[in-house]
């Protein structure tokens, strides 16, 4: 193994054990020591980094090259601490602006709409999973991701919780549960028991075939449920997206204090833990994110002006 080969696995090592995923970070890397080294060099220089951003070529989406490039520089940063001659390309080469999506917020018929879609869905144990999957997205604002991870022993009946573990960014929490929720996890729990005596992994939630959920099968699935409930996008970049059930699960509960007249400020760190953010300044995202709550912030702020004048 090569010197760059090794650095490329200490890199990784060091970045995941502060969290972070890296998912791709592997195999980009590791085609880009190999880039370098068919070149003949040994030290990563911003030439051949950029033009190793560059080899999709320009049918490539400019977003895909500027991630290999910003890929390229958080490399190029480590290597340097090592070796002084490596060169960090400047940030300002391939930019690429990415815009957020605005969150398509589901109103209680579009929910209603889209378990009842999911009903439809054969075979019974399909369609029983996409239900309850759905109905637990809509009041624990969790991640998809977090719900087709849990395992049998992470819902707890009694003390009516969720565990979380290992979450983005390596973080673990509960979610406490409503009584009704609780009950429809249980209802699931023994339907699911009684159509698949034999599940293939320790999953509370199962395939058909009693296999854990995969994400990818999950999206188009729930894609599927969005025509057959008569979804519509509102704009271009306003699509209704499987992760907009925690935008709606957020917007929803800070409406819910402004209007209650909860002083919200104080309350967001709550909800922040709550959603797992690693800081309470993502969850203020939500207040941008939503006109109206905007509006009531605004009204709030203008209030309390007023008051102190």
């Amino acid at each position: 193994m090569s010197a760059l080969q090794e650095a490329v696995d200490d890199y990784v090592a060091v970045r995941r054990s502060l969290g972070f995923k890296l998912k791709d970070y592997p195999w980009l890397l590791g085609d880009l020591v190999a880039y370098v080294e068919a070149a003949g060099a040994s030290t990563l220089t911003s030439e051949l980094a950029v033009s190793w951003a560059l080899r999709p070529g320009k049918q490539a989406h400019p977003s895909y090259l500027s991630k290999r490039l910003s890929v390229a520089r958080g490399f190029a940063r480590h290597l340097q601490a090592f070796d002084p001659a490596t060169e960090v390309p400047p940030a300002d080469l391939l930019p690429w602006q990415q815009s957020r999506a605005i969150p398509f917020l589901y109103s209680e018929d579009d929910i209603a709409a889209l378990m009842a879609a999911a009903g439809a869905l054969t075979p019974r144990l399909r369609a029983a999973t996409y239900q309850t999957l759905i109905g637990l997205l809509k009041v624990t604002g969790a991640r998809i991701s977090e719900l087709i991870r849990l395992d049998v022993d992470d819902v707890d009946f009694d003390g009516g919780v969720l565990v979380i573990t290992y979450s983005k960014f390596n973080k673990s929490r509960e979610l406490p549960l409503h009584p009704s929720a609780v009950r429809a996890l249980r209802d699931y729990a023994k339907l699911r028991d009684e159509l698949c005596g034999e599940p293939k992994s320790a999953s509370f939630f199962v395939s058909a075939l009693g296999t854990r959920l995969v994400y990818v099968t999950v999206q188009q699935v729930f894609s599927r449920l969005v025509r057959a409930a008569g979804l519509r996008a509102r704009s271009a970049s306003c699509r209704p997206r499987i992760h907009d059930t925690r935008h709606t699960f957020a917007s929803t509960t800070i409406l819910g204090w402004y209007r209650s007249g909860v002083n919200v400020e104080a309350q967001l760190p709550l909800l922040s833990t709550y959603l797992g953010h690693t800081n309470p300044a993502h969850t203020f995202w939500y207040l941008s994110a939503t006109p109206e709550l905007l509006s009531l912030a605004a009204e709030r702020r203008q209030r309390a002006a007023g008051r102190q004048q």
